[in-house]
């Protein structure tokens, strides 16, 4: 399945590295941070294909989070301009 829907988006972060409980709100997957651990919990997370159930795991660019089934978002340094790389 190569579809632009399978690939994953990218979320700026201005220095790495970045915790994982916050990189869940910064990228919008969760709405408050007190969410974080309950979803941990349950195992629906993964980092890089692996479940993580650490809300402090430390994050750097290139790594790939996922909530479930979802194509899941990519942590990326510096762009602000969400047009970026785009022609």
């Amino acid at each position: 399945m190569s579809s632009a829907t399978s690939q994953p988006r990218d979320v700026s972060i201005q220095a790495e590295p970045i915790r994982l409980g916050q990189f869940l709100k910064l990228a919008d997957l969760i709405d408050h941070g007190s969410e974080a651990r309950p979803l941990l919990a349950s195992g629906q997370v993964t980092v890089n294909g692996q479940a993580e159930t650490r809300r402090g795991r430390q994050l750097t660019v290139g790594d790939v989070i996922a909530v479930g089934e979802g194509p899941g978002v990519r942590v990326v340094l510096g762009a602000s301009d969400p047009f970026d790389g785009f022609s």
